[in-house]
């Protein structure tokens, strides 16, 4: 005999099918329905970036350009591409988020391993410590006096090292350190292996995923931040590719036309502006698909032998 809602009747486990009821129906369709407009609203500004980076001047400023182009030119882009400030502006951010993230990633890394070992002596402290920095911060002025001290300011280096440690990027770090067996380290430890090699030839291998997530986390930090920038940069050759796209927001139409662009190029400051964005957006997009499969990699199976 078969209670209702505890156990299913051996025809149904058979069968394999599972009944559904009439409004967890109506929630699975609301949620597509909702999901597919939340995608739709967010490839929408994508798709008209490109559209309009692709068309004309007059279809353009005639607001005629919606979801694909009028009058295909490519002019834009070669414009775009050929532009010395943007080709500059464009290296130092590669250079930038590159050296950023895999410097930002080795001081996580350091410090969220011992901190994630309970033998540690003062660890609650430094957690503490490490905390409070989320909190509470020295201030802007404080901070660009210390810049100009360190003999940093208009610096390359002044772009990434006070971004260098993310708390939050290092708690999720440790988390993932303490979630590993400690039966890995007690075996290693038996065979003679120091705290380091523990931590290079088995700890790093084994954390790929939540590494290769806090990697494309500080690259899209270092990517996108134009702040920075805009507070401790002064020269041209020295902006990143950021602070070169707000300034190109920013300024006068009619003079951006008159100053840099050809007048024989069939393009509109719109239409530059959105190829610009489209080239800005292009590495992260290109780069996600590569880290993506380490998120779901299940690098412990096998790992420990039961």
């Amino acid at each position: 005999m078969y209670t209702k809602g505890t156990l299913q009747s051996p025809a149904v486990r058979r069968s394999g099918a599972i009944r559904t009821s009439r409004g967890e129906k109506i929630f699975t369709v609301v949620n597509h329905i909702f999901f597919i407009l939340m995608g739709l609203s967010t490839i929408f500004p994508f798709i008209n970036l490109i559209a309009k980076s692709l068309s004309s001047e007059a279809a353009v400023v005639s607001g005629m350009v919606t979801l694909y182009p009028i009058d295909f030119q490519i002019g834009t882009y070669k414009y775009v591409a050929s532009n010395s400030l943007f080709l500059n502006a464009f290296m130092v951010s590669i250079t930038v988020t590159l050296v950023g993230s895999l410097l930002a990633l080795f001081m996580t890394t350091l410090a969220a391993y011992p901190l994630s070992k309970p033998r540690l002596r003062g660890r609650k402290f430094f957690i503490i410590m490490y905390l409070f920095t989320m909190l509470f911060s020295g201030g802007l002025i404080p901070t660009y006096l210390l810049m100009h001290k360190l003999n940093l300011i208009d610096k390359l280096p002044v772009l990434f090292l006070p971004l260098m440690i993310n708390v939050y990027n290092m708690l999720i770090v440790k988390s993932y350190f303490e979630s590993l067996p400690d039966s890995l380290e007690e075996s290693a430890k038996m065979d003679g292996a120091s705290n380091m090699t523990i931590f290079v030839r088995i700890i790093l291998p084994l954390s790929m995923p939540v590494l290769a997530t806090i990697a494309l986390f500080y690259a899209v930090t270092f990517w996108n931040d134009y702040f920075t920038s805009l507070i401790y940069i002064n020269s041209v050759e020295m902006k990143p590719l950021q602070l070169y796209l707000k300034e190109l927001f920013v300024s006068s139409t009619d003079a951006f036309m008159r100053t840099n662009v050809d007048a024989s190029l069939n393009v509109s400051p719109q239409s530059i502006q959105a190829a610009s964005i489209i080239l800005a957006t292009l590495p992260i997009i290109l780069v996600y698909p590569f880290l993506q499969k380490y998120f779901v990699k299940g690098v412990l199976v096998g790992s420990v032998k039961g």
